[in-house]
C-alpha cells in the first residue's frame, strides 16, 4: 500500500516572521549630524530671509544647487541608507550620430530557481534505462508508477484538484512493472511498455486498451519512439523493432547493432533518421532509405561515449543535428552532424547525464543530472554556456518531459516527486496545441485483435 496518494501537490511549509512595528530605530551611519545641527539652527532662518531679499532667478539657482549637493532632505533621523544616484555626466545624446546608431540591448529572461509545483510520484523505479514519463501534444502527462501508469491533466486541476489526476491501467505482476511510456503524435493514443516484453496501445480518452503488440523481444521494453502509425521498441536484448500499429502483423523492421539494452531511442522531426543509444556506450543512427528486406543497416555507428548512453535529443531549428549524453563513466553531452558522422563538440558537465531537451523558443538545451548535485542545467548553444542550474531533486533527475507550448519541463527522479519547472520562460498567449499528423493512424485499431 502506497504511503502517499500519487500526483497530489506537495505544499511547502513556510516560516512567520514577527515584525516590530511599535519603534523606530535610527540607523546612525546613514545620519549627518553636521547637515542636522545646520538645519536646526542657521540653515532655515538663513533660508527664509535668502527668499525675501534675493531676485526669482538667484532662489532658482540656489535650489538647484541645494538639489545637486542633496541639501533638500527634510528628515534628521534615517530609517537607512539612501542609494546613491549616479549622475551621467554626459548628456543621452552625446555619442548619438547618424553614423554610429547602437542597438537597444535585449533584456534577459528570468529564470526561476525553484520548481512551480511538485507533486508526490511514490513507487517510481529509479531504473536509468527505463522511460517512464511522457507529455503529450493534448497537454496531458503520462507517468508509470511500478505497476500503474496514471495521467495528469491540470485543465480542471485548479479548480478541482481531484480532476487533475487519472488511472490509465494497473498491470498484472506476472507482467509489470511497467518499464516505458510513449504519447502517440495524435495526442490521444499512448504506448504502454512492459517488462513482460509486450507493448499495449491505450486509448486515453475512453480508457480502454485497443491492442497488445507481442515484439520478438526477449525481456523487457526499455524505450519507446513513434513516428507517425509506426511505434519503435527498443529492448533490454539490444534489438530495436518497428511495428505498424495499423495492421495485424505489425512488425515491419528490425534494427540490429546494439548488444546492450536500448535506453534511449528518438526519431527525428523528418521521420527519416532514427538515433538509438545503449547501454554498449554506443549511438547508432538509422536511416530509412536504407531499408533492405527486414532489417536495416546502420548509417553511423558511433562510438565516443565511454557510459551507457539514454539521453537523446535531435535539434528543432537544425535538423542533421543530435544531441547525446552519456552515463556516470562519461558525463559528456556531445553533439553529431547525422549526414557525416562528425562529432561537432563534447562538453564534459561533471555529472552523470539523464536526459536532454531543446527548446523550440531559443537555441538552448536542458539537461538533467545525477551525482553530485541532482540538478537541471540550462546551456545556451553552440557557446554551451551555462545559464541556469535548477535544483530540488535529492536523487538522480532520471526523466525529463517538454509541454506542448515548449515552455514548461516536468522532471522526475529516484526521490519519488514529479516537479515542474518555467525553464524556457512564460506564454504571452496560451495557444491550443496542434497535432503533427494530419490523417487518424488508429482509426482501425479497435478491430484489431
Amino acid at each position: 500500500m502506497q504511503s502517499r496518494s500519487p500526483l497530489q501537490e506537495r505544499i511547502p511549509q513556510r516560516k512567520r516572521y514577527r515584525e516590530n512595528l511599535d519603534r523606530f530605530i535610527p540607523n546612525r551611519s546613514a545620519m549627518n549630524f553636521d547637515y542636522a545641527d545646520y538645519v536646526l539652527t542657521d540653515g532655515r532662518k538663513g533660508k527664509e530671509n535668502t527668499d525675501k531679499v534675493c531676485s526669482p532667478w538667484r532662489v532658482a539657482y540656489r535650489k538647484r544647487l541645494a538639489e545637486a549637493l542633496n541639501m533638500n532632505r527634510s528628515r534628521i533621523l534615517a530609517f537607512k541608507n539612501k542609494p546613491t544616484t549616479v549622475v551621467d555626466p554626459f548628456p543621452k545624446d552625446f555619442f548619438s550620430s547618424s553614423v554610429h546608431q547602437s542597438k537597444p540591448a535585449k533584456s534577459r529572461r528570468y529564470i526561476p530557481q525553484s520548481s512551480e509545483k511538485t507533486l508526490d510520484a511514490p513507487d517510481i523505479q529509479d531504473n536509468f534505462y527505463l522511460n517512464l514519463l511522457d507529455w503529450g501534444c493534448s497537454n496531458v502527462l503520462a507517468i508509470a508508477l511500478d505497476n500503474i501508469v496514471y495521467l495528469w491533466d491540470d485543465s480542471h486541476g485548479s479548480v478541482h484538484p481531484e480532476m487533475a489526476v487519472k488511472k490509465l491501467v494497473t498491470v498484472d505482476d506476472e507482467d509489470g512493472p511497467v518499464t516505458s511510456v510513449s504519447w502517440a503524435p495524435d495526442g490521444r493514443h499512448i504506448a504502454v511498455g512492459l517488462n513482460n516484453s509486450h507493448v499495449q496501445i491505450w486509448d486515453s480518452t475512453s480508457i480502454q486498451k485497443l491492442r497488445t503488440l507481442i515484439c520478438s523481444h526477449q525481456s523487457r521494453i526499455d524505450s519507446l519512439a513513434w513516428n507517425e502509425n509506426i511505434l519503435t521498441t527498443g529492448g533490454m536484448d539490444g534489438k530495436i523493432i518497428s511495428n505498424d500499429v495499423r495492421v495485424r502483423e505489425h512488425i515491419v523492421q528490425t534494427y540490429r547493432g546494439h548488444r546492450q539494452d536500448v535506453c534511449g531511442l528518438k526519431w527525428s522531426d523528418s521521420g527519416q533518421q532514427l538515433a538509438s543509444g545503449g547501454n554498449d556506450n554506443l549511438v547508432f543512427i538509422w536511416d530509412r532509405s536504407m531499408a533492405s528486406s527486414n532489417t536495416t543497416q546502420w548509417l553511423h555507428r558511433l562510438q565516443d561515449h565511454t557510459a551507457a548512453v539514454k539521453a537523446l535529443a535531435w535539434c528543432p531549428f537544425q535538423g542533421n543535428l543530435l544531441a547525446s549524453g552519456g552515463g556516470e563513466g562519461d558525463k559528456c553531452i556531445k553533439f553529431w552532424n547525422t549526414h557525416t558522422g562528425a562529432c561537432l563538440n563534447s562538453v564534459d558537465t561533471g555529472s552523470q547525464v539523464c536526459s536532454l531537451l531543446w527548446s523550440i523558443h531559443e537555441r538552448e538545451l536542458l539537461s538533467s543530472h545525477g551525482f553530485t548535485e541532482n540538478q537541471l542545467t540550462l546551456w545556451k548553444y553552440p557557446s554551451m554556456v551555462k545559464m541556469a542550474e535548477l535544483t530540488g531533486h535529492t536523487s538522480r533527475v532520471l526523466f525529463m518531459a517538454q509541454s506542448p507550448d515548449g515552455y514548461t519541463v516536468a522532471s522526475a527522479a529516484g526521490d519519488e516527486t514529479l516537479r515542474f519547472w518555467n525553464v524556457f520562460g512564460t506564454p504571452e498567449v496560451a495557444k491550443k496545441p496542434v497535432s503533427k499528423t494530419k490523417s487518424e493512424p488508429f482509426a482501425h485499431l479497435s478491430r484489431i485483435r
